[in-house]
């Protein structure tokens, strides 16, 4: 029997959801780099025993902060979520990414989304990894916060 993948449109989730691996970005297409990124994260999965979950956002911000690019993205967001069910990822949180959010600083992400909603237990991100308010969170500073906040960032080696 195939498990199906849990989506959810807010930062609400389960508390079986918490605690577990968290992907963050965009996963366009799922690149190599990705790929790499999914694939370390399935083997923390198996070695920790604890579910696999993506972060990502609709409209991609690239596209949000210019409505000039029209056909910018490789894949429609059915065709993402297909990619993640075959990374088994066990739960992905679709945020629409809007005004309202775009204005969040990394500070008050990491607080209020990371600690306080989706409390994971392991960040993988991207080393080139860019949060909140006009990308001024980076991997340093998600890094910096990872003992007050009870997470550890992961960067898969590329």
């Amino acid at each position: 029997m195939v498990k199906k993948l849990k989506l959810y449109k807010n930062f609400s989730v389960s508390k079986n959801h918490k605690n577990s691996i968290l992907l963050i970005g965009n996963f366009d297409g799922l690149h190599i780099g990705h790929q790499k990124l999914f694939n370390f994260a399935k083997k923390f999965k198996k070695k920790h025993k604890i579910k696999i979950g993506v972060l990502t956002f609709d409209p991609m911000p690239k596209m949000f902060f210019n409505k000039k690019l029209k056909n910018f993205k490789i894949s429609n967001l059915n065709q993402k979520i297909n990619s993640f069910e075959k990374f088994k990822i066990d739960f992905v949180v679709i945020k629409k990414f809007d005004k309202k959010f775009s204005k969040m600083n990394y500070t008050k992400f990491i607080d209020n989304v990371l600690f306080k909603k989706l409390k994971p237990k392991y960040i993988f991100v991207s080393n080139n990894f860019r949060f909140g308010n006009k990308r001024e969170g980076s991997v340093l500073l998600l890094k910096k916060f990872q003992k007050k906040f009870n997470y550890k960032v992961i960067i898969a080696k590329q």
